[in-house]
């Protein structure tokens, strides 16, 4: 069998190797683990059941007692116990690695990290940034905020209450010099 194209142009193409395909192929693609031509179909290692297909693939192990990844790419030949005992000899392992801060708000499984934590500037508790206001991780007001501030004692909120009530009187006061008392004139109707 010729190994692609027409008789015009010999050398353009060339045939899929996949046992049931054989397809002229204009655009073939070489696998990169058995280094066989194939159709755009059968490109896949999936889809040709390369037998070489991790040639090429990194393989990792995760340790158990710090939750760090080891590569075994290059240990070809070593069972991954093994790589792990070595790991744990190696002095690498801090069990204290393991354990990631989570926001300490109830029900809240959020892992902090240095793009989502806020911490609260009146408790100094560190959150995840969907509680970083102190009403919604139920701020303790800690003895490191002072007593004497507005905010400390609630005092701001009872200035926006008086602010907003003045401020609702005041346009009462405004909507209601501008109505007349007079009831409103009827149209007349005229019969016909």
């Amino acid at each position: 069998m010729a190994s692609g194209g027409t008789e015009a142009f010999p050398d353009l193409g060339e045939h899929c190797q996949h046992r049931d395909c054989h397809q002229l192929d204009f655009l073939p693609f070489t696998c990169y683990g058995c280094q066989k031509v194939f159709c755009l179909e059968h490109r896949s290692y999936k889809s040709h059941a390369c037998t070489n297909s991790d040639h090429n693939s990194r393989k990792v192990v995760v340790c158990e007692t710090c939750s760090m990844s080891i590569e075994t790419t290059g240990y070809v030949g070593q069972d991954e116990e093994a790589i792990l005992e070595k790991h744990l000899k190696s002095g690498n392992c801090d069990p204290t690695k393991k354990k990631k801060p989570i926001c300490p708000v109830k029900r809240c499984k959020e892992v902090l990290t240095f793009s989502n934590t806020s911490s609260c500037k009146t408790c100094h508790m560190k959150v995840c940034l969907k509680h970083r206001f102190p009403a919604d991780h139920a701020c303790s007001r800690g003895v490191s905020a002072s007593s004497s501030s507005p905010a400390a004692n609630g005092g701001w909120k009872n200035r926006f209450l008086a602010a907003l009530v003045s401020r609702t009187a005041q346009e009462c006061a405004k909507t209601g010099a501008t109505r007349s008392t007079s009831p409103p004139s009827t149209p007349s109707v005229k019969a016909y």
